[in-house]
């Protein structure tokens, strides 16, 4: 393990884990973007940040899935939806585990060897029940980058379990009182090190 710290964003469920993370994605890529200019690389040649963003897909002002996005390419797939008809069912919603296998652990494995910066928004209930991606994220957490993740608060999944124990992560709750923060301190421990 290197000294590159791997931070994850944990929170209840809507606790907002993914608008901090989009906020510190944000933050992160303009520091690197006016880092480029300073040193006179057009920013748009270096992929700085990759990896996987979940959003949740609402249809009449309602939530009924979430779709996975490669943050380099845009490309999305549905992992999870009301109307989905799996026998792997989580929360009312069916899993297609083949979307996320297809969008987003190849966002995680580009990330991991072409990328300054690895994001992983959100491993946990539905993201779990892929092997694959479970292996994809283990081998980004191999690799020596900076990495910021989302994770299910009270998942015993063993993947969460190990990311919790590792010596070089770094797990931040987001709750009603440091949301509005949290983002700064995140982008802080993610610049001492990179």
């Amino acid at each position: 393990m290197g000294i590159n710290p791997k931070i994850g964003i944990t929170g209840l469920p809507r606790s907002g884990k993914s608008a901090v993370m989009a906020k510190v994605v944000s933050m992160l890529e303009d520091e690197m973007r006016r880092d480029a200019l300073n040193r006179g690389i057009d920013p748009e040649e270096e992929p700085f940040i990759g990896g996987m963003r979940t959003m949740p897909v609402t249809e009449n002002g309602e939530r009924v899935g979430y779709k996975c996005i490669n943050i380099r390419t845009g490309e999305e797939g549905t992992i999870a939806h009301k109307k989905i008809d799996s026998r792997l069912r989580i929360m009312g919603y069916g899993i297609n585990t083949e979307e996320l296998e297809r969008v987003g652990v190849p966002a995680i494995e580009n990330a991991r060897d072409e990328c300054d910066i690895i994001v992983i928004d959100e491993i946990g209930k539905f993201a779990v029940e892929s092997e694959i991606f479970v292996q994809a994220v283990r081998s980004a957490l191999e690799a020596d980058k900076p990495t910021i993740m989302t994770l299910h608060k009270k998942s015993r999944h063993p993947l969460l379990q190990d990311i919790r124990r590792r010596d070089d992560s770094r797990i931040l709750e987001v709750t009603p009182v440091n949301r509005a923060l949290l983002p700064y301190k995140i982008h802080k421990l993610m610049f001492e090190s990179y």
